[in-house]
């Protein structure tokens, strides 16, 4: 071999003096701390570069041992700050060589290794491992540095897939060991049982009772709180390692608790994937999401003991997913009965329930095209003649269920009741056992070592002092709750198999207690407006596939919107020519059974009057106004003019629309609105508007 060839080939060749008179670099990472104890012979190992770099020439001095990412994964340059130092210092042209005990200990990901490999090339610093030296800037040394760096990632590859795969076919076998919720205790030799605390078991118990009775997180996590029932936990670390804890309830742990597959007897693996895309830089616990049954890669029915069947966690999956879901959403407050189940009858959306004068007044209205879109709304109805008539509906269906209801409720408040009972005397129990375990810690210590004897009498102190008050607490309980229910009590329960309607409409119950009952039998109610008119399909979907449908009447603004108004209009002509005033012609027209606009109403002189002017029957009186200057109207004079109401009229001169100005006349206050050509215009043109955004059909 010549002297080139050789120069070319050794370290020594590679190796100039500009290197030299810069830093060299030894990188030394450990993947883990487990193998920073187990395997220490590696770290020696890398350590010992420092003495490869003193015999490639450099001075003690000019070695930089970089360690700073020990205990870390080559995964990604993310929290390596040692590694992220060892790059900014090559870029600073500050680095000569970098010594690394082999590449993977450099990087494990190509995309670090070769950016590391781009800006060694680029400041000319050499890279060496156990095998040699090599220089990026030459061609061969380049391509063999890239399929190490690539191999380094591909070995990462493999170990991870058999370790997955390892891990795989034990939970396909169900022999995977991982933490237990509350409720749960693990055996010695691995075996899941049943937490061995009575008041545990019951606690979890009474949680799915009552998620059962009330239907939302929120339901359970009040009454928990109303009852200052608290929750167990079983200590995982420290020196309190498997003691029971009881913390306060709070939502989290209620909803990963109902979510969890292991209390219906299931043992599950892959509940909680990992999301690369949710996965924050430098956390890998991060971008976890919860699977649903059908993503678990392993799920083993009845392996587990259970708190409940399997066929009631799909039941609370099913209204866990309901409560969550735009579709129809939670229960709300308002007056509305059927919020999130009216649906139109002229699209199929959902029609929103909206609450005018303070919540007084409440109207469906179908609008979310005209949000979405632009699109004219659709259309709207007052709320209160529907929410009516589902009422009597629904009181109707649940006749020949009342005396079943009536026996299930008092069962149900009775065992409710014992469940109550029996955790505050589980309490009283477990504070009972702190106390006796005070009193013998006391009594076993030496009278003379006072130093220890008067912290043990202070704690049998306290655990006395916390019994007396917890047992004042169960007497209280005991005065406002019985453990059975009263002979009253039950007097009023069948009372109630027959009463069901005033039930319903008490003091009481709650809008929102109204509001669940027509959710467990209505799915939901399709509402249609004839037109303009008073008149209005409605069909109520109930659960299981029947139907009821009929035809309300609503209260409309106008009376040109009433389906029977070319018959009124015609009857008040004929009695108009039969010389009908109008009082007389009002009280013949409620005679015959002819209703106005508003259905609450009866027709009056007014009415009438103002009728008789609409069809053309008689000239609008003119009101002799003294101070009535020029381009100023009357209510009803500028009503008659713009053909509209004259509330409407009113509630535009409260709102600021139109200008006005009020004058005694007679004895009486009276409104002069003034309002000239141009603003006449304006006020057919908003007139116009609005009713083509109430009435887009018409």
């Amino acid at each position: 071999m010549s002297e080139i060839t050789q120069a070319v080939l050794s370290p020594s060749g590679k190796v100039q003096g500009h290197h030299r008179d810069r830093l060299a670099i030894v990188y030394v990472r450990q993947s883990t701390l487990q193998q920073l104890v187990r395997h220490q012979e590696s770290t020696r190992l890398q350590y010992g570069l420092v003495d490869r770099a003193l015999e490639l020439g450099w001075p003690r001095t000019q070695v930089l041992v970089i360690d700073d990412d020990q205990g870390k994964s080559g995964t990604t340059a993310a929290g390596r700050l040692g590694f992220q130092r060892l790059v900014a210092e090559v870029g600073l042209n500050h680095v000569g060589l970098v010594l690394g005990v082999e590449m993977s200990r450099l990087a494990r990901s190509c995309r670090d290794w070769h950016q590391l490999l781009e800006i060694c090339g680029l400041f000319g610093t050499l890279i060496g491992d156990l095998d040699g030296v090599y220089d990026p800037t030459d061609y061969n040394d380049r391509l063999l540095l890239g399929l190490k760096g690539t191999l380094s990632e591909a070995e990462l590859h493999v170990l991870k897939q058999r370790m997955m795969a390892g891990k795989r076919a034990k939970a396909a076998r169900g022999e995977l060991g991982m933490a237990v919720p509350m409720g749960y205790a693990r055996r010695p030799s691995g075996e899941v049982m049943l937490d061995p605390d009575e008041q545990a078991r019951a606690t979890i118990t009474l949680i799915f009772q009552q998620f059962e009775r009330c239907g939302t997180i929120n339901g359970v996590l009040q009454y928990l709180v109303r009852h200052q029932i608290q929750l167990p936990h079983r200590v995982r670390l420290g020196l309190r390692q498997g003691e029971l804890d009881w913390r306060r309830p709070n939502r989290v742990t209620l909803s990963n608790l109902l979510h969890h597959p292991i209390y219906a007897g299931a043992y599950v693996y892959g509940r909680r994937p990992m999301d690369p895309r949710r996965q924050q830089p430098g956390r890998p616990a991060t971008g976890r999401r919860v699977a649903t049954p059908e993503e678990y890669a392993v799920l083993l029915k009845d392996r587990l003991p259970a708190y409940i069947s399997w066929a009631q966690f799909e039941r609370n999956q099913a209204q866990l997913a309901a409560n969550q879901t735009t579709h129809l959403g939670p229960i709300r407050s308002g007056p509305s009965l059927l919020s999130g189940l009216v649906i139109c009858g002229r699209c199929g959306l959902r029609m929103a329930a909206v609450y005018t004068h303070s919540g007084g007044q409440l109207r469906y209205t179908c609008s979310r095209m005209a949000m979405d879109y632009g699109e004219p709304r659709c259309q709207s109805l007052v709320g209160q003649v529907v929410d009516n008539w589902v009422s009597v509906q629904v009181l109707r269906a649940l006749e020949p269920a009342a005396l079943e209801i009536s026996l299930h409720v008092a069962a149900d408040l009775e065992g409710e009741r014992q469940h109550r009972h029996q955790h505050w005397r589980q309490r009283l129990e477990r504070t009972h056992y702190q106390v006796e375990r005070a009193a013998r810690q006391y009594q076993a210590v030496e009278p003379e070592h006072r130093l220890v004897a008067r912290t043990l009498e202070r704690q049998w102190e306290e655990a006395l002092a916390a019994e007396a008050a917890l047992q004042a607490d169960y007497a209280r309980f005991q005065a406002e709750q019985p453990a059975v229910l009263t002979a009253e009590e039950r007097i009023a329960i069948r009372r109630l198999a027959t009463e069901i309607p005033a039930l319903w409409h008490a003091p009481t119950t709650t809008v929102a207690d109204r509001q669940a009952i027509i959710r467990h039998l209505i799915e939901r109610v399709l509402v249609t407006v004839r037109g303009e008119s008073e008149q209005v399909d409605v069909q109520i979907h109930w659960l299981g596939g029947q139907g009821t449908q009929a035809t309300l009447i609503r209260p409309v603004a106008r009376l040109d919107q009433l389906s029977y108004y070319p018959q009124l209009a015609a009857r008040v002509t004929a009695l108009h020519a039969a010389g009908y005033g109008p009082t007389a012609l009002a009280q013949q027209l409620n005679a015959e059974g002819w209703h106005p606009a508003k259905r609450c109403e009866t027709f009056n002189a007014a009415m009438v009057s103002d009728l008789q002017i609409r069809l053309g029957l008689r000239a609008p009186s003119s009101v002799v106004v003294p101070q009535r200057g020029p381009h100023e109207w009357t209510l009803a004079e500028l009503a008659h003019r713009l053909d509209m109401p004259q509330p409407t009229l009113f509630a535009w001169l409260r709102r600021g629309r139109l200008q006005g100005r009020q004058v005694a006349h007679a004895a009486r206050l009276l409104w002069l609105i003034h309002a000239d050509t141009q603003e006449l215009k304006q006020l057919q043109a908003w007139r116009a508007a609005a009713h083509t955004q109430r009435h887009p059909n018409h």
